[in-house]
């Protein structure tokens, strides 16, 4: 569908980059992004999706806002505390343009529940801040044959990769399940490291639906904070990976 003059005015920026271009933008504005977690990581994704004309947005959390989440989540205000996180971002998202579509689910990815909700979306972002919920996604992104953005972050460190699944290394074959460190009572992060990861999330999702640059594949970015230092590290498929290894696709 063409775009309409207030479409042309909202994305001017993006018009102007040959890039993206008008075509480019009414793709953005048909795509679907699903985002788990709509916290530290989920708040920049979501914004900036929003912000780049998304048209489809699913937010996906079962969390209600607290005191001490508004540190770094800043989709959620003070008003927000005791809301469900999905709600509160809607509010939010909204405010930046009424227009876009939000899909909510206010509960966790499950096995049971993945390939219904996975199907209707072009890219997912793993925004989630544990392990058992990252390896589901691994795992549920490689059977519906959706790629997807992995983050994670710690104090001052930060982590992202892209993972198209059957085609590059996914997140099991970086970090092998049967070694995940068990939970523990949270350390940091500091609050403006996930608005830099998140940013590199909604990045790469952007890419890919508009198919430019190169995604960050088979590459793990990381970041140090204190010293604000970048490395690319590169990563293999692991034939013996449970999910997306030789013997199991």
């Amino acid at each position: 569908m063409p775009l309409s003059d207030k479409q042309r005015e909202r994305y001017a920026r993006h018009l102007a980059l040959p890039e993206i271009g008008e075509k480019g933008q009414e793709k953005l504005l048909q795509a679907k992004v699903l985002v788990i977690g709509t916290g530290g990581l989920g708040s920049p994704v979501a914004f900036y999706l929003a912000a780049a004309g998304i048209g489809n947005i699913g937010l996906m959390d079962g969390d209600k806002v607290d005191l001490s989440n508004l540190q770094r989540q800043i989709l959620h205000t003070t008003s927000s505390i005791g809301q469900e996180k999905v709600n509160s971002a809607k509010e939010r998202l909204h405010d930046l343009d009424p227009d876009i579509k939000l899909t909510l689910y206010p509960f966790r990815l499950t096995a049971g529940n993945a390939a219904e909700i996975l199907a209707g979306y072009d890219f997912v972002i793993d925004a989630t801040d544990n392990f058992d919920s990252k390896f589901l996604i691994a795992r549920a992104c490689h059977n519906a044959a959706k790629s997807y953005s992995h983050a994670g972050i710690r104090e001052f460190h930060g982590q992202t990769m892209t993972v198209h699944p059957g085609k590059t290394a996914c997140y099991q074959c970086v970090f092998h399940e049967e070694g995940a460190p068990a939970p523990s009572i949270p350390k940091g992060p500091l609050g403006a490291l996930p608005g830099l990861i998140g940013t590199i999330q909604a990045t790469e999702a952007i890419k890919h639906i508009l198919a430019i640059g190169t995604p960050l594949v088979n590459t793990l970015l990381t970041c140090e904070a204190l010293s604000m230092t970048f490395r690319r590290i590169q990563v293999q498929r692991d034939a013996a990976c449970p999910i997306c290894g030789t013997a199991v696709t």
